[in-house]
């Protein structure tokens, strides 16, 4: 349960690649949903946007955001630093604007780069901002007993502290049009949603609630753990991944539990939604196994890839419900009728690509 665990494809630092264009193929999927193949030169498409009918990738593989063309090849819009990643992409209603996230490794930092037509790009720095107001400082993680036996099953198992306050950790994951010349970043680093102005000035809009787990019998037993930690109650990180606006500018934020994320623990990714003026999270669903993004339709049907999953899921009252098989899914759109979703090439166990990611078109 390491205390700042956080899921395989927000750490990927894959280099540019040339991946060759394979045939695009359709094809019925389960649950009678029709599927076609946009695109296969595609590594970690971490967050898709759909404006006017064009689909746009962040690929975390590449450090590109690109635009998606009819015969599969990807047209480059932006260009993340190098070595780094960028995760996030959103664009304005009007398509005039576009807006992504991006992590530099070689300075440390991390930003959302706004570019504007007819305007000089606009860089907001989150790492800075994580840095000067850590605005998760006052949360506590982990253990907050005294029980020695605990403290230090803990200690070892994480390689740190059994309870501690929020870091600085800066990893913005996604974004999405707020309105108003505003974007909303989703730091699965920081534990918070950000709020980012046309002119790159940053506040905080929310920190999301920690993630809390009771050690059952049967978790002790398949982690090893001595009988001390039966009972004891443990509060992962939130680990937001996305943020999508609904309608009625409702926030929906997908999250992961902040620790293992095979179903050793359990299937603990949720999904909350957050009132933008209250600022009042309430968990609307759990049960999801790494859940790397979502997509709110203009119904307000919401749907989830779930990456250690292999499928998407919908929520129906309350519950994460299956809705698509898919392979390796890591991002997710709607438009109209239709789902987008991008899923992640296969990797060896150095984190290198074995093939190739996609992004496909499924009918609702």
């Amino acid at each position: 349960m390491s205390h700042k665990l956080k899921a395989a494809t927000a750490v990927l630092a894959v280099s540019a690649m040339s991946i060759a264009s394979a045939p695009m193929a359709q094809a019925h999927g389960n649950h009678g949903h029709w599927t076609k193949t946009l695109s296969t030169q595609v590594v970690a498409p971490f967050q898709l946007a759909v404006n006017h009918g064009d689909v746009y990738v962040a690929d975390g593989g590449t450090s590109l955001v690109s635009k998606v063309r009819w015969n599969g090849d990807l047209k480059t819009v932006a260009t993340g630093p190098q070595p780094g990643e960028v995760a996030g992409v959103a664009l304005d209603p009007s398509g005039r604007s576009l807006a992504y996230t991006s992590t530099n490794y070689a300075e440390g930092s991390t930003s959302l780069t706004i570019k504007r037509k007819g305007h000089r790009a606009v860089t907001a720095d989150l790492s800075g901002w994580e840095q000067t107001k850590n605005p998760d400082s006052n949360r506590t993680y982990g253990y907050s007993g005294s029980d020695p036996c605990v403290i230090q099953t803990l200690e070892q198992m994480t390689g740190g502290p059994a309870g501690y306050t929020g870091i600085v950790d800066s990893h913005p994951y996604s974004v999405t049009w707020a309105g108003h010349g505003n974007w909303i970043v989703a730091d699965a680093g920081g534990n918070d949603l950000l709020m980012v102005n046309k002119w790159g000035k940053v506040r905080t809009l929310k920190v999301l609630p920690a993630q809390p787990l009771t050690v059952t019998q049967q978790m002790a037993d398949g982690l090893g753990m001595p009988a001390c930690m039966v009972g004891v109650t443990y509060k992962f990180e939130p680990v937001p991944t996305d943020v999508e606006m609904d309608r009625h500018g409702m926030l929906w934020v997908s999250t992961l539990p902040g620790g293992p994320e095979d179903p050793s623990l359990g299937a603990r990714g949720s999904v909350y939604k957050v009132n933008p003026w209250t600022k009042k999270a309430t968990r609307q669903a759990t049960g999801f196994l790494g859940a790397t993004n979502l997509a709110v339709t203009g119904s307000g049907q919401v749907f989830v890839t779930e990456l250690f999953g292999g499928q998407v899921s919908t929520i129906r009252h309350g519950k994460a419900m299956p809705y698509q098989k898919v392979a390796n899914p890591l991002s997710i759109e709607a438009h109209g009728n239709r789902l987008y979703v991008g899923t992640m090439a296969p990797m060896d166990e150095q984190g290198m690509p074995t093939g190739n990611g996609s992004i496909i078109e499924i009918r609702r």
